[in-house]
């Protein structure tokens, strides 16, 4: 729950990839937004909310099936 909303306020930061251990993916994602002077950090933050919707949207067995037991790391 707390990736999903981190995804959804914070997703261009990467923050919600953190959370979840994903430190290659949350890396980009806050490198994409910082060296672009904030222009890629529109793309982040859509991807960040809809990666954050999905985490909210999926069922508890499924949540920990694909992004704790398969490391599924982008969307």
């Amino acid at each position: 729950m707390a990736a999903g909303i981190c995804g959804i306020l914070l997703g261009c930061l990467g923050v919600h990839k953190f959370i979840l251990g994903y430190n290659t993916e949350g890396i980009i994602m806050l490198a994409v937004s910082l060296l672009t002077c904030g222009f890629g950090a529109t793309i982040m933050a859509i991807v960040g909310i809809i990666e954050g919707v999905i985490y909210l949207t999926k069922t508890d067995q499924q949540f920990v099936q694909e992004y704790v037991v398969n490391k599924k790391g982008w969307l």
